[in-house]
C-alpha cells in the first residue's frame, strides 16, 4: 500500500482493471477509436457522471467545480497503434497470467488512462478540494494528429496545470523532446546507368545523410540531452539502368528547450544541399522546473525526475505539465505487450498522494 490508502481503495481499483480489459478487446487503432470511446463514456454515465465529447474525445468536471480555483487536467489516450509482426498472442486478448495484463494498448496507455480515470472518480465529489479537476481520454495521441487533445483545448478553459498518462514507471517526466519531420528530395540528372552521364541524386542524398549523421548542435540539455536526427526513410530510382535524377528521405528530429523546431529546421536547411520541408512545426519540446510544486511533492515522495526522448500529447497542451504513469516506455508498440496489474493498483495510490492537498496557487 502506499501512503495509508485503506484496502478498500483498492478493491475498487478491480473495476478499472476489468474496463481495461474492455479497452483491450476492443480496437481502436488512432483515427478509429469510436468504439472505446464509447466504452469509456458507459463507464461516467454508470458512474452518473456528466460529461462531454467531440469526436473522439470525451471529458468530465469533478462535480464541486469553483470558478476561482486552479484547473488540473487529468489526460490520457485512448487510441493504440497497429500490432507489431511479432504478437505471439491474441493483441485483442486480455488475458491476465502471472500478474501480467497483455494485450494491445495495456501499457500504452491504457493503464494510465484507467488508473487517472479511478483517481478522478475518487476525488469527484469531494468538496474542499483545493483545485478543479478535468478529465479528458483524448484520440488520436499515437499519430500527433489534430483531432485529439488538441482539438478540445478550446472548450476547456484556461487549464494551470496537467498530468499526461503515459507509461514512466511511476517517475516524473518534467520535460520531453520535440518532434519534427522533414521531408528532403536531393536532386540530380537522369541519364544512362551504363554510360558517364547524368547526376545520381542517390550520391548526393548519401552526401546529405552523412552530414546530417555526423552534425551536433551546440546546445545540449542537462535533461534532455542533444537534438537527436535520425535519417528514418529513403527512396530513389526507377529501375536498374537509369541514373536517378531524384533521391527523398526523410528526417525524424527530437528537439531540445534550447532550439525551436522552426530554428532547427533553418540550420538542417543551410546545411544540406538537398531541398527540406518540414510536415509540422506544432510538436515542441516542453518542460516544467524543478521548483514546480507538484514536482516538490514528488520529490517528497521519492520520486525521480527525469527527462523524455518521446512525444506525448504535452506537446500540444499549453500549460505546465508533466508526463507521469504505470507501466514501463519499452513495453510501448511491441509485440505481446503487457502491464503489471501491480503498476496499476500502486499508481493509483501514488497518483492520490500526489494530488491530496496540492496548493498550486
Amino acid at each position: 500500500m502506499f501512503g495509508g490508502l485503506s484496502n478498500s481503495d483498492y478493491t475498487k481499483m478491480n473495476e478499472y482493471i476489468q474496463l481495461l480489459q474492455k479497452l483491450v478487446s476492443t480496437q481502436s487503432f488512432s483515427r478509429e477509436e469510436e468504439n472505446a470511446a464509447r466504452i469509456m463514456r458507459d463507464f461516467l454515465t454508470g458512474k452518473n457522471i456528466p460529461f462531454q465529447q467531440k469526436g473522439n474525445n470525451t471529458w468530465a468536471k469533478n462535480k464541486y467545480w469553483n470558478d476561482r480555483l486552479p484547473v488540473i487536467l487529468l489526460n490520457s489516450h485512448i487510441d493504440t497503434v497497429k500490432p507489431a509482426k511479432g504478437y505471439t498472442r491474441d493483441p485483442f486478448q486480455p488475458d491476465i497470467e502471472d500478474g501480467k495484463l497483455y494485450g494491445l494498448g495495456s501499457n500504452d496507455a491504457g493503464g494510465p488512462l484507467v488508473t487517472l480515470l479511478a483517481v478522478f472518480v475518487h476525488f469527484f465529489l469531494k468538496k474542499d478540494l483545493p483545485f478543479n479537476l478535468i478529465y479528458a481520454a483524448t484520440a488520436e495521441e499515437e499519430v500527433s494528429g489534430t483531432n485529439g487533445v488538441e482539438s478540445i483545448l478550446g472548450k476547456l478553459g484556461t487549464i494551470d496545470f496537467a498530468i499526461v498518462g503515459e507509461p514512466t514507471g511511476m517517475q516524473m517526466a518534467i520535460a520531453e523532446k520535440g518532434l519534427m519531420v522533414l521531408d528532403c528530395m536531393a536532386y540530380g540528372k537522369s541519364g544512362h546507368a551504363a554510360r558517364n552521364e547524368g547526376i545520381n541524386a542517390i550520391y548526393k542524398a548519401i552526401s546529405d545523410i552523412g552530414i546530417i549523421r555526423n552534425y551536433k548542435f551546440k546546445k545540449a540539455s542537462d535533461l534532455l540531452g542533444e537534438v537527436k536526427m535520425t535519417v528514418s526513410m529513403i527512396n530513389a530510382g526507377t529501375q536498374h539502368n537509369v541514373i536517378p535524377d531524384q533521391c527523398s528521405f526523410v528526417i525524424d528530429v527530437r528537439t531540445n528547450e534550447h532550439y525551436s523546431n522552426e530554428k532547427a529546421c533553418e540550420i538542417i536547411d543551410k546545411l544540406i544541399e538537398s531541398k527540406v520541408k518540414a510536415r509540422s512545426f506544432r510538436l515542441n519540446s516542453s518542460g516544467i522546473p524543478v521548483s514546480h510544486p507538484f514536482v516538490q511533492r514528488g520529490i517528497s515522495l521519492g520520486l525521480n525526475y527525469y527527462g523524455s526522448p518521446t512525444t506525448s500529447d504535452q506537446a500540444v497542451i499549453p500549460s505546465p505539465s508533466i508526463k507521469i504513469g504505470p507501466g514501463e516506455s519499452a513495453r510501448s508498440h511491441t509485440a505481446d505487450e503487457f502491464i503489471y496489474v501491480d503498476e496499476i493498483e500502486k499508481a493509483f495510490g501514488i497518483y492520490i498522494n500526489l494530488l491530496d492537498g496540492l496548493q498550486l496557487k
